[in-house]
């Protein structure tokens, strides 16, 4: 299917740091969300007609150089050699990036390919994209991913010591340079906007904020014939559910609270939550500590169950069983769970405070809450467990409009107007 008359026929995508392949080995050095992110975006790109090759850094010669992805053959990856083989970290693979840019360049010109555009993921492959797009007389176009002052304003430690271990003096400049020249800019959150403009005292002209897609076709709800997935834990039989970081800003013990007051007239339904890391640094630790000592003095043991981080591929079945979702931040830039529960056909309450809402409707798409009103949340959430038929309803349109608005396919959409408006 061709995008509706677009001229873009060929996109080239750098990501050049990590471990990058078809199929992903997540959980390795520096793989992880971003190449799922460059991946779904290229696929879905191909689904409108558009060849997209993904360049990286080829360090393993075990590794084929030209690697289409399986079920996507006008999507590939491409790896260049430079700086010998080994794996290079991110915080140190800039020594390498000129070679890798001259490499990269020689190979298009032998392979005689011609890209409409290239398209930097993370500062890295900003650097590169640069150089490639000057060489080809192209426009170039940016991501950040994530922002080194903004990581730098979040460290903690000695300075100096920091700034050698992350390269940050080195990578803000780079940063800024990024910003000040490609054609145009996406960010993922429009917190990450406003972070540039505070951090880098610089206003992008051309920016959009195109937040990162739903694959509608896991987080799906189940069709006649289907099976359901099994599960790592046994699952009660009446749950909210809720998947976030631990941290304070994701309003747990906002949460919990209002769940007492549900299990008043609930006395049945369970709390499910989900998430949090191998190795928790001292704020998960203490929202933890926190939560059970809670739990433990209000005799909740048996109905709240904290079961700790679940792979993202395995989390449509937790959303399917769950008698409704809960988004509790008292911070969130976005609320992608919130995004994949809906997708699932499973009824939200979710919290003004999350970025999403500007895009839903209360009582339309979901039921949205003041996360710090305790009584008016516990009393959305009873709703949607007496009222079924409101329930039905909620989860039937949160489901279409995730799928119009924030499907990958409806992200791609929106990318290939983004490249159109400043190519």
């Amino acid at each position: 299917m061709r995008s509706e008359n677009s001229k873009i026929r060929n996109i080239c995508m750098l990501s050049t740091h990590g471990y990058f392949d078809p199929v992903p080995e997540l959980g390795k050095t520096d793989t992880g969300g971003q190449v799922l992110y460059v991946l779904q975006l290229a696929r879905s790109l191909a689904h409108f007609g558009i060849n997209v090759d993904i360049y990286t850094r080829w360090f393993d010669h075990l590794k084929k150089q030209i690697d289409p992805l399986p079920d996507c053959p006008n999507v590939r990856v491409i790896r260049i050699p430079a700086g010998g083989w080994e794996f290079i970290p991110k915080e140190s693979i800039y020594d390498v990036l000129p070679e890798l840019a001259r490499n990269m360049i020689k190979f298009i010109q032998e392979q005689n390919i011609e890209y409409d555009l290239f398209h930097g993921h993370y500062v890295d492959a900003g650097i590169v994209a640069l150089k490639v797009a000057k060489a080809f007389s192209k426009p170039a176009f940016f991501t950040a991913h994530s922002l080194g002052a903004w990581k730098k304003q979040r460290a903690s430690g000695d300075p100096k010591e920091m700034d050698r271990v992350f390269n940050f003096s080195l990578r803000i400049d780079e940063e800024l340079r990024i910003f000040q020249s490609v054609n145009a800019q996406t960010v993922t959150s429009k917190e990450e906007q406003e972070k540039i403009e505070e951090l880098y005292h610089f206003h992008p002209p051309r920016i959009e904020f195109i937040p990162p897609g739903v694959d509608v076709h896991k987080f799906r709800p189940l069709e006649d014939g289907d099976k359901e997935e099994k599960t790592e834990i046994v699952l009660p039989g009446r749950y909210i559910f809720v998947v976030s970081r631990m941290s304070k800003a994701k309003g747990h013990d906002l949460l919990l609270p209002a769940y007492m007051q549900v299990l008043k007239e609930f006395p049945d339904i369970h709390l499910v939550i989900g998430g949090g890391s191998d190795r928790p640094d001292k704020e998960e630790t203490d929202v933890l500590l926190n939560m059970k000592r809670f739990i433990e003095k209000n005799r909740i043991e048996k109905n709240v169950h904290i079961v700790g981080g679940i792979p993202h591929d395995d989390l449509p079945p937790y959303y399917r069983q769950a008698r409704l979702f809960i988004l509790p931040a008292r911070y969130e830039p976005f609320g992608m769970t919130a995004l994949e529960a809906m997708a699932c056909q499973v009824p939200a309450v979710i919290s003004r405070s999350a970025g999403i809402q500007e895009n839903l409707i209360s009582d339309k798409d979901c039921l949205l809450i003041d996360p710090l009103e305790t009584q008016k949340y516990a009393e959305a959430v009873s709703l949607l467990l007496k009222d079924k038929m409101l329930a039905k309803r909620l989860a039937k349109q949160g489901s279409e409009t995730v799928r119009n608005t924030f499907s990958w396919e409806a992200i791609a959409r929106r990318f290939i107007s983004f490249y159109e408006r400043f190519i």
